[in-house]
C-alpha cells in the first residue's frame, strides 16, 4: 500500500510496483506481437519449406499381405480327382499316397458322399491337408449325384460340372479307388502336360489309349467336345464316349496303343507312371496277371498296388489254414 513515513514522504510497496511493470511489459508485447506476427509465422513457414525440400524423397513398397486362403499356395489349374461315394477303409491312404506321388503344386479334391466324407476326414491326416489348401472335401448339392456308376459318367459329361465347381482347372489327374501311381516312376506326372488325354490301353491295337480309372485330361479339350456333343443317359462309358470324340477332334493330342500312355490295366508296358487294377484285382486280365514272373516285376516296381488289390496273406493260402476256416 501507499502512505507516508515518519519523515512525511510518500512510500510505494514494492509488490505494487512489480505489479506496475508486468501490465506495462505485457501491453508492450503485446503490441509487439500484433505488429510481427505475420511475419514470425511468414519466415518460420519459410524455414519449414526449405527443410521440407531439404528432406530426401522415399518410397517404401511394403510387403503384400499375404493372402488368407491357403489354397493359394497351390497351382488352381492342376487338379487330382477322386470320386467315391462308398465310405472305402483304404480311401484316406490312397490320397495320402497321391500326395505324396503328385508333384506338389497340385490340389486334391474328393467329391462324395456324406457317408465318404466322414469316413475319410476322421483320419488327421487328411485334416491336416485341408488346413494347409491341399485338399478339398465336396458333397455336390442336388441335383448332382455320385451315387452310381451312370450318376459319374453324367456328372464327368456336364459342362456345368466343369464350370461350376473347377472353373480355373486345365489339367485333371482322374484316379478311382482301384488305382495306383508308382513312386518308383521316372517320370513325374508334370511331365504329361503336353497330352490332351492319356491314360490306359484296352487292348495292343487301341487307336485311344485313354482308359479314365488313371488318366490325365486337359479339361479346354472336353468343353471342345461338350460344346457341340452330348451324351445320351445311360450309354457307354464316359472315357469311351470322350475318346470317340477324341480320336477325331483336330489338333487333340491323345494316347495311341502305348505310345503315351501313362498307365497299365490289360495291356502291360514296363515302369508305368501307375495301374488301374480294375475292381481292386476282382476283374483281372488273365493274359497280364497269369504270368507269375510278371507279378512279381509288378510288386517289386510298384508295391503300392497291394494297397488297392483285394489280397491275401501267405498262410491263408496254405491248406491248413483252409482246412481250418472251413472246419
Amino acid at each position: 500500500m501507499a502512505g507516508f513515513n515518519t519523515s512525511g514522504v510518500l512510500t510505494i510497496a514494492p509488490a505494487r510496483i512489480l505489479v506496475a511493470i508486468l501490465l506495462v511489459l505485457m501491453w508492450y508485447l503485446g503490441r509487439l506481437h500484433s505488429q510481427y506476427e505475420p511475419v514470425v509465422a511468414s519466415r518460420v513457414t519459410t524455414r519449414l519449406e526449405e527443410a521440407r525440400r531439404m528432406i530426401p524423397s522415399v518410397k517404401l513398397d511394403w510387403p503384400v499381405p499375404p493372402t488368407r486362403d491357403p489354397r493359394a499356395a497351390f497351382n488352381s489349374s492342376k487338379l487330382a480327382l477322386l470320386i467315391e461315394a462308398r465310405p472305402l477303409p483304404h480311401l484316406s491312404p490312397l490320397m495320402m499316397h497321391m500326395m505324396a506321388v503328385v508333384p506338389p503344386d497340385w490340389r486334391f479334391l474328393f467329391v462324395g458322399s456324406s457317408e465318404s466324407i466322414m469316413s475319410v476326414s476322421r483320419a488327421y491326416s487328411i485334416q491336416h491337408q485341408q488346413v494347409i489348401g491341399k485338399l478339398d472335401l465336396v458333397e455336390l448339392p442336388p441335383p448332382w449325384s455320385v451315387a452310381s456308376k451312370e450318376d459319374v459318367f453324367r456328372l464327368l459329361t456336364d459342362s456345368r460340372f466343369y464350370d461350376e465347381f473347377l472353373p480355373d482347372v486345365e489339367w485333371i489327374l482322374k484316379y478311382e479307388y482301384d488305382s495306383m501311381l508308382c513312386a518308383n516312376s521316372e517320370t513325374s506326372l508334370n511331365d504329361w502336360l503336353g497330352w490332351d488325354w492319356t491314360g490306359a490301353a484296352r487292348t495292343d491295337d487301341d487307336g485311344f489309349a485313354g482308359n479314365g480309372g488313371l488318366s490325365l485330361r486337359r479339361v479346354s479339350v472336353i468343353k471342345r467336345v461338350l460344346s457341340f456333343q452330348e451324351r445320351f443317359n445311360d450309354s457307354e462309358p464316359e472315357d469311351e464316349w470322350f475318346g470317340k470324340r477324341l480320336w477325331v477332334l483336330p489338333g487333340a493330342k491323345i494316347a495311341s496303343k502305348l505310345e503315351g500312355a501313362i498307365s497299365v490295366e490289360d495291356v502291360y508296358m514296363e515302369r508305368p507312371v501307375g495301374f488301374h487294377i480294375r475292381e481292386g484285382g476282382g476283374d483281372l486280365n488273365e493274359s497280364m496277371w497269369s504270368d507269375a514272373a510278371r507279378r512279381r516285376e509288378i510288386f517289386e516296381y510298384c508295391p503300392e498296388v497291394s494297397m488297392i488289390m483285394d489280397m491275401k496273406l501267405e498262410r491263408e493260402r496254405s491248406q491248413p489254414f483252409r482246412e481250418l476256416e472251413e472246419a
